[in-house]
């Protein structure tokens, strides 16, 4: 993964905090913020840097705040991280993800920063994931103070490209972090600052939770519910200068390219090996100084200075080379490369035609080919997006590839640089009404071992339209074109690319309703994968070492502990995975909270029978302050029937040994061409 971030103890101005500070909106909310900013701030005001969350900066976020923050402080910006609405010590409930009050609050925010007297009445905003997604909503919103944002793993569309459906196919991760948010929203507020009326707030957000899981798969197709905060709907609405950044191992990658070919606001793009986090602490490595590249950004676009950041390369990418196949990799071997266009000026699209001999350069006699797959193909797929510590990544991919349709190259004669996205164009039919397919292109090792290399997922009904799919007509000849992932990869000469083509991915997607079979008709199905040509005198951009500000102080009550386990049964095949994440429990070393969490989840199939599938998660939240020991415990489940999706939850709230809240949800939810 590369060095660990050099602590930086030492900046250019001196930094005061303001641990807690209220930020009371027009219509009497009132939202808490921990603000850093420089000590003589009011004497030499600074323009301000935004970063706004439902994740808690009491406890949820301070260990990553803290290493990032203090940085831009000790550089000249106040920087002010905002919990929203019924999130840590903040006022009201949270109704959902990016709802119209959270973007209205989140512009409010920003006007209120410009007027304070410690700011020159300009704000960045910036952030990963949630906060990395309003700071693209609220750009798009316009307020007059924003001028610069940096968002890192985000989306531009949140149907085509978030946690709930791919492709038009349902992810379990719908219900994994509609679970987490269950957990997550139904912690207390810190009694040492909202005093005596804690535990009533408490009782008030636990009464008004809503189980996001549910109404999100309300939405099962590309419709008004989740145009709202997608960007895409109207790219020009974005007038701040966006500094677009993401991992090749991350979700959301396909999104800063749409970001840098259609904004047209002033945008620069840097994506590299890394899962979902900072690039300073991320994995895999090499990590970078991805603090100081942001510091350049906000250096130019809110003080005015020379950093040379319209010279930077539009994108500057990562080409990971190749590597064995492992669910928590340190670090990819590779190199940077910059480019103008994505994919750039010397990639050349190659077509490679499906035949019955494998992947070849010229079509072959034409066939038929069925394709049926066993429900546990996709059991080492890994997480959709890799987010917690434990091994989550994709493992050896030859299992599944064992119930899949796979068609090799010949042994590669010489490297071969895949750089953009491949494009699957199929020719089938398929004998139900509904059909999934899962698309992956991997890399077969001269030692037999088989690494992933990007994928896709295709709801075939959902092929021409995601706003109006349609049901397959059985037996019927169709024509699809299925875009996979971007990528940027490194075949090296001796190993062979392979296409496998699955009915099923459990348990990343949800399964068809009924078992599928395809007709693969290879006269009218290719493959072409994006070649990157070697560029004559190419220099490689380079980045500084990955820094971060001094960590916060914690003592370790509860070492954590991960732990992915899969079991079969020998009589029935099915298959069972268990994943036990204990994040540990930790005194916060300056102001004495104690916090701690457990998530449980588990996915299991049978082979034969894709309504068997369940999905079962189980969070446990700690929190201890003084004599005051509190305790939550939220259950999520899901399982199918062949025309609804049935699902339940549950929460308890414990003070001391006492239960004294609980609460159950039961939803069944038509299933909609799913």
């Amino acid at each position: 993964m590369g060095p660990a971030p050099t602590v930086i103890n030492q900046f250019p101005r001196q930094i005061r905090e303001i641990e807690n500070q209220w930020i009371t909106l027009c219509d009497g909310t009132r939202l808490a913020a921990r603000i850093w900013l420089p000590a003589d701030a009011v004497n030499d005001p600074v323009p301000a840097i935004l970063e706004y969350l439902p994740y808690r900066k009491r406890d949820g976020t301070a260990e990553r705040d803290q290493l990032t923050h203090p940085y831009f402080a000790g550089h000249g910006y106040a920087c002010v991280r905002v919990d929203m609405h019924g999130c840590g010590e903040s006022d009201g409930i949270l109704a959902d993800e990016y709802s119209q009050q959270e973007l209205d609050d989140g512009a409010e925010i920003i006007t209120w920063l410009a007027g304070q007297s410690w700011c020159t009445g300009k704000v960045g905003m910036m952030g990963i994931s949630w906060g990395g997604f309003n700071s693209l909503q609220i750009a798009a919103m316009r307020p007059e103070p924003l001028k610069a944002i940096v968002t890192l793993c985000s989306t531009d569309d949140r149907y085509a490209d978030d946690i709930h459906f791919k492709g038009g196919c349902l992810i379990n991760e719908n219900l994994g972090w509609g679970a987490t948010m269950l957990s997550y929203s139904s912690r207390p507020p810190d009694p040492a600052l909202v005093g005596d009326g804690w535990f009533d707030i408490w009782m008030q957000r636990l009464q008004n939770e809503p189980f996001l899981a549910a109404r999100w798969l309300q939405h099962q197709r590309r419709d008004d519910y989740w145009k709202h905060g997608s960007v895409c709907e109207d790219y020009s609405s974005i007038e701040a200068a966006v500094l677009a950044v993401g991992g090749f191992n991350d979700a959301y990658s396909n999104a800063v390219f749409r970001m840098l070919a259609n904004l047209k606001a002033p945008v620069k793009a840097i994506v590299g090996p890394w899962a979902h986090k900072y690039p300073h602490f991320a994995v895999p490595g090499p990590r970078i100084g991805f603090l100081q590249e942001a510091l350049r950004w906000w250096n130019f676009w809110l003080k005015g200075e020379a950093t040379g950041v319209l010279r930077d390369p539009p994108v500057r990418a990562y080409v990971m080379g190749s590597a064995p196949p492992t669910t928590l990799p340190a670090e990819f071997p590779g190199r940077w490369i910059s480019e103008t266009v994505w994919p750039g000026a010397s990639n050349q699209p190659n077509r490679l035609y499906l035949t019955i001999e494998g992947l070849r350069e010229a079509p072959g006699t034409p066939q038929t080919i069925r394709l049926s797959s066993p429900q546990t193909t996709g059991r080492d797929g890994g997480e959709y997006c890799v987010i917690w510590p434990g091994p989550e990544f994709a493992a050896d991919q030859a299992r599944d590839d064992a119930g899949s349709l796979v068609f090799d190259t010949p042994v590669l004669g010489a490297d071969m640089d895949l750089v953009g996205q491949a494009v699957l164009e199929l020719e089938f039919t398929s004998n139900k009404a509904i059909a999934l397919l899962a698309v992956r292109l991997n890399d077969v090792r001269p030692d037999g071992s088989v690494s992933r290399l990007t994928y896709a997922l295709q709801n075939l009904t959902h092929m021409v339209s995601d706003e109006h799919p349609e049901a397959l007509e059985p037996g019927e000849r169709y024509f699809c074109r299925i875009r996979l992932d971007d990528t940027a990869r490194t075949l090296p000469k001796g190993h062979k690319l392979r296409l496998s083509l699955s009915t099923c991915y459990w348990p990343l997607m949800w399964p068809a309703p009924e078992p599928v079979e395809l007709e693969i008709c290879t006269a009218r199905s290719w493959l072409t994968v994006p070649v990157r040509s070697p560029v004559p005198g190419e220099i490689a951009p380079v980045f500084p070492e990955p820094v971060s500000a001094p960590p916060a102080k914690y003592v370790e009550l509860r070492p954590p502990a991960s732990s992915r386990e899969q079991t079969e049964d020998d009589r029935t095949g099915r298959v069972t995975i268990t994943i036990n994440d204990d994040f540990g429990l930790y005194r916060n070393g300056d102001h004495g909270l104690i916090t701690g969490e457990i998530g449980r989840e588990s996915h299991s199939i049978d082979p034969a029978d894709p309504l068997s599938a369940r999905m079962t998660t189980h969070w446990t939240q700690e929190l201890q302050r003084d004599d005051i020991s509190l305790r939550t415990e939220t259950w999520s489940t899901m399982r199918a029937s062949a025309g609804q999706f049935h699902l339940t939850a549950r929460i308890e709230a414990w003070h001391d040994d006492e239960l004294v809240f609980e609460r159950d949800f039961a939803e069944t939810i038509e299933r909609d061409l799913n």
